[in-house]
């Protein structure tokens, strides 16, 4: 079907009600319709190394069915029924799959960061009664393994950790030096820890138990960044359907291959680019167990492309303004469009990848709470720069203002909180914990998003921002957006984030911290006389630029500004404390989950009077590390 328009999203919506619609009702229906369909027809592929030439693992349909089944099978002979949890913590492989399709069609799957702490994966553990954990088993390069072992001694629940062996997907002489260098790990805890891929080969290739009669929760999804302890979000089989009968019907085919290095713990790899796949018989080709982060992935992006013939290429704004650092150095003609998610992107990196590329980025909008999807600039319509196009057919999008009498539908372009409504948003129960779920529907149906935006005459959404990261001075609500933009059109940056500092008048004052293009040098003075002449409104004009080496970034490279705001409160409490010769300096600054963000100070001598005559007049809370 044709999707360049509104009128073309309207005649899709109005030819029936989803729940009308012909589609699978489980992901192992979902599954055996795409071995049925495409049974010899490529899956998934698999490179651990990034060079074009190396060694790569295809599977077909059929054979991604069933190592799947046998997961499944394994985890139900584990004592894992429909509402219990298989947690994986790895990083992108073809077992990596086997968990996640095993997980879902079993009980629950329940894909965990492995970029997290023990103590946070412990916790995602704990919240969802995790009882199986799939995770690596010792290899050189990864402190994975220790950090799961530390994290399962406080799950209590969990009975079994299946571990995967890279070493298969080595070639000499690596194959041959790995067992010699293999780390060691002497962490102990409760569980029994069994060969994710011999104990799968124990079972059949056919389900051993009866499948599930109907829609139920099939993943838990874990939201937030490196730091805090994230929350957990529940995905339904019916919203995972819809994500990739959007796919299948606007966009893929089984001719298509796309380039997927995003990690499959997220949304956008798993809901969007499996489900479109498994949808539409597509082939995703994902580049070593780290995907962007991956050792040589960005030199040999281009090359990989020419491999595998891509169509369709998934990235995020980090990772294009890395590709612009190197050249074009293959041929990517095969590739119809690149698609952009988890951020804005900056207009002058959006014109840079263009130009350089001659490949069309499109940029859309979805959200771990909703299953992910929500909207997309047409790829064969008009694409409007800057905003996340046109709702899906089947998902209802309302811009929500507060007012003194109650919250009210916004006019066009007048912002408000984004509020949607589709059958990827589970009302009423998105998250695990039901005090997390208040207060989170409008009108007990449409998702609180806590994105800022607005809705064009066009019927075009806007993202102008985040509830929470707006920049309040004094009242005024600055947007961070526009501080960035304008940071980002110095041809020496590659990556900014903007922030509100504490300041004891205001509340807050802007400011931005940047990354800068491979080898480019600039001072922060020249950086704000370039934000100045660019951000019109003067309250608005960052007082402080920072330049960073790497500007820190979630694992799917959207920039992590809660580590930027602890940077501004260390640095502004510091030197007001130094400005007022008392000895105290911020120690630390911790995520508390009642008052957010608490600097904790070493007292060196200070005293609660003189630190509270300082820091009284700012609006964070402190605390002595100390006691």
């Amino acid at each position: 079907m044709n999707f360049a328009s509104c009128a073309d999203r309207d005649a899709i919506e109005q030819e029936m009600p989803w729940e009308e619609r012909d589609v699978s009702k489980t992901m192992y229906q979902f599954l055996t319709h795409a071995r049925d369909r495409f049974p010899n027809r490529p899956a998934v592929s698999y490179q651990l190394t990034s060079g074009p030439k190396d060694k790569a693992e295809t599977l077909t349909w059929d054979e991604l069915h069933r190592f799947t089944v046998q997961a499944a099978n394994l985890f139900r002979s584990l004592g894992v029924g429909e509402n219990d949890t298989v947690a994986y913590v790895l990083p992108n492989a073809n077992e990596t799959l086997f968990a996640l399709f095993g997980g879902m069609i079993a009980g629950i799957a329940n894909p965990i960061n492995p970029l997290l702490e023990p103590e946070q994966i412990a916790s995602i553990l704990r919240e969802t009664d995790a009882k199986v954990v799939v995770t690596l088993k010792a290899f050189p390069k990864t402190d994975l393994p220790q950090k799961v072992t530390e994290a399962v001694r406080h799950a209590p629940h969990v009975h079994t950790v299946l571990e995967v062996d890279l070493l298969r997907y080595l070639t000499p002489p690596k194959s041959w030096i790995v067992p010699l260098i293999r780390p060691k790990n002497d962490g102990e805890h409760h569980a029994e820890v069994l060969d994710f891929r011999k104990e799968m080969a124990k079972h059949n290739t056919t389900l051993d138990f009866e499948d599930s009669a109907g829609d139920r929760v099939g993943a838990y999804f874990h939201t937030g960044g490196t730091t805090g302890m994230p929350k957990v979000a529940q995905h339904r089989y019916d919203g995972m359907v819809y994500n990739g009968w959007l796919g299948d019907t606007l966009l893929f085919t089984e001719e298509d291959t796309i380039m997927c290095p995003l990690p499959l713990f997220h949304v956008f790899a798993v809901q969007v680019i499996m489900m479109s796949a498994i949808a539409s018989g597509a082939h995703v080709v994902f580049p070593t167990p780290q995907g962007y982060r991956g050792d040589g992935v960005f030199d040999n992006f281009w090359k990989l492309i020419e491999r595998w013939k891509i169509s369709f290429v998934i990235t995020v704004p980090t990772a294009v303004s890395a590709l612009m650092q190197r050249p074009v150095d293959a041929d990517i003609s095969s590739v119809k469009v690149a698609f952009s998610g988890s951020a804005p992107m900056p207009m002058e990196l959006f014109k840079r990848f263009e130009e350089a590329s001659k490949v069309t980025i499109v940029e859309g909008y979805g959200l771990t709470e909703a299953t992910c999807l929500v909207s997309c600039n047409p790829p064969s319509g008009e694409k409007k720069v800057g905003s996340v196009g046109i709702p899906f057919p089947h998902t209802d999008v309302r811009i929500i203002k507060q007012t003194a009498d109650g919250p009210v539908e916004c006019a066009t372009d007048e912002i408000g909180e984004i509020c949607i409504s589709n059958p990827g948003v589970y009302a009423g129960h998105t998250y695990t914990e039901a005090d997390k779920n208040a207060d989170l529907f409008h009108a007990d149906k449409y998702l609180r998003t806590g994105d800022l935006g607005r809705i064009d005459e066009d019927r075009y959404l806007w993202i102008t921002g985040r509830a929470k990261d707006l920049i309040i001075r004094g009242g005024h609500n600055i947007d961070p957006a526009e501080i960035e933009e304008a940071l980002a059109q110095h041809p020496a940056v590659a990556m900014a984030g903007a922030i509100g500092q504490p300041d004891s008048h205001s509340g807050e004052l802007p400011c931005a911290y940047v990354e800068l293009v491979e080898g480019a040098e600039v001072t922060s003075e020249e950086l704000l006389s370039h934000a100045k002449t660019l951000v019109h409104e003067r309250a608005a004009h960052p007082k402080h630029v920072e330049v960073l080496t790497e500007l820190p970034k979630t694992a799917v490279g959207k920039v992590f500004k809660p580590d930027l705001r602890k940077m501004a409160i260390t640095r502004i409490y510091d030197a007001a404390l130094e400005e007022a010769g008392v000895p105290a300096r911020v120690s630390e600054v911790i995520d508390d989950k009642k008052r957010g963000l608490v600097a904790r100070l070493a007292k060196n001598g200070a005293d609660d009077a003189a630190v509270g005559n300082v820091l009284g007049s700012f609006t964070r809370p402190w605390e002595w590390v100390d006691g």
